[in-house]
């Protein structure tokens, strides 16, 4: 019946609002565009209202502001983060509160029990290196910025290709990947690739529980391998390195978003 209705009343509406609907000379193309939606948009949302009904209108899949997940990883998740967080603090001018940078894990093919995943422990329960997975840091990013964030990204890589943690920290808890809607498939993966083109560092297809490969990164389907928040201690830590011991204010923003109710500690054992 609704459907009825509409087939007769809004060619009527349109008809008879086109008498009055006119664009100044002067208007520019993109400017009567822009009015001639607005103007059927208009019309359409009015005849519906006049059932009661409320319109409905499809997402927009390129939509450039879209907030997307995703994870780099590459070595020690510590400095990364810190990495992370200058980067949404510079380009998204994210205040403390609206930081979204969290160290975990992701990459391998399945979790341990309750679905947690953890950091070594004296009980040597659901350990990420056992399970498949390696140390990321997580993103709530705009799509239009996850170029910039590629570029932080494989920056942090030195001439050769290899990450900072290349000679000390080994074995696949701590290979570079990069987690994606959609992995390979995604329409990230372009940019992904022209970021990288810019290093020494290839691009590999992870397939989950992939061994490390110096030089190389591993592309990550972020749906069908998600992120696992990492525990509470690791949040906001000082770098891997001698001597990379970031400002308390820095290491106060762990305490500040757990008192927010905006950072969870997990359930695995403590070290």
């Amino acid at each position: 019946m609704i459907s009825l209705y509409l087939s007769i009343i809004i060619p009527i509406l349109l008809i008879v609002a086109a008498h009055s609907y006119s664009v100044s000379p002067s208007a520019s193309p993109s400017h009567t565009i822009s009015s001639r939606k607005a103007f059927l948009t208009n019309t359409i949302t009015a005849s519906l209202a006049i059932l009661g009904t409320s319109p409905s209108y499809p997402a927009l899949a390129d939509d450039p502001d879209e907030i997307i997940d995703c994870y780099f990883g590459m070595g020690c998740f510590w400095h990364i983060q810190h990495e992370f967080v200058v980067g949404e603090i510079q380009l998204l001018k994210r205040k403390e509160e609206d930081l979204t940078a969290r160290a975990g894990y992701a990459g391998g093919s399945k979790a341990g029990s309750g679905g947690r995943v953890c950091y070594h422990n004296l009980a040597m329960k659901d350990e990420y290196g056992k399970l498949g997975h390696c140390e990321v840091v997580n993103l709530k990013i705009p799509k239009s910025s996850f170029s910039s964030f590629c570029d932080i990204y494989f920056s942090l890589f030195d001439q050769n290709g290899d990450r900072p943690d290349q000679r000390g920290d080994r074995g696949l808890e701590y290979r570079s990947v990069v987690g994606i809607p959609g992995g390979e498939k995604s329409d990230l993966y372009p940019l992904l690739l022209a970021a990288a083109d810019k290093s020494p560092v290839n691009v590999l297809v992870g397939k989950g529980n992939d061994p490390d490969a110096p030089r190389n990164t591993y592309v990550m389907d972020n749906k069908k391998f998600p992120f696992y928040l990492g525990e509470l201690y690791h949040q906001f830590h000082d770098g891997f390195a001698r001597g990379e011991d970031y400002p308390a204010s820095y290491n106060n923003i762990k305490n500040n978003l757990e008192a927010a109710g905006k950072l969870d500690d997990t359930s695995c054992p403590f070290v």
